[in-house]
């Protein structure tokens, strides 16, 4: 009999263990145009930007890449790609911001990598690592645009 109570108090642990919780606030249409899974997550390709080897001292080269660079922020971000930038404070391993692109793959990643003028003259060089996120992340842009009252 203690036996008997013994596997099925096991059996029901690892029930209670192993039951998924249903989310009563499951938008299933919002959950496809983000692309999420189940657990409402997606994978990204998150860029850590570095201090590149083109150490120029040219500033009008400098000042026009970096233009260009913020430029090319607003245009991924337009067209969905980039859902994250900003840039990280003074550190010792000359990481100077990242980017979140709502890509799944490096090869898609570094062609959009390859248009911002600052990546392409090598002042800044994107390190690239696969990540696993909130799929709502990309949501977040359209408060972002009413949060902000000078630029």
């Amino acid at each position: 009999m203690k036996t008997l109570f013994a596997t099925l108090l096991l059996v029901l642990s690892a029930a209670t263990l192993t039951a998924q919780t249903k989310n009563p606030h499951y938008d299933a249409a919002l959950a496809k145009k983000y692309g999420a899974a189940d657990n409402g997550m997606k994978m990204y390709v998150l860029v850590i930007l570095k201090t590149g080897p083109n150490t120029t001292t040219d500033k009008a080269f400098r000042d026009s890449c970096f233009a260009g660079h913020m430029q090319n922020i607003g245009r991924l971000v337009t067209e969905g790609k980039l859902v994250v930038a900003g840039p990280l404070g003074k550190n010792d391993k000359t990481y100077r911001g990242i980017f979140i692109l709502n890509v799944t793959t490096f090869e898609e990643a570094n062609q959009l990598l390859e248009t911002d003028p600052a990546i392409h003259s090598k002042i800044l060089e994107p390190e690239l690592y696969n990540w696993y996120g909130s799929a709502a992340l990309p949501a977040y842009l359209e408060a972002e645009d009413k949060v902000w009252k000078e630029r």
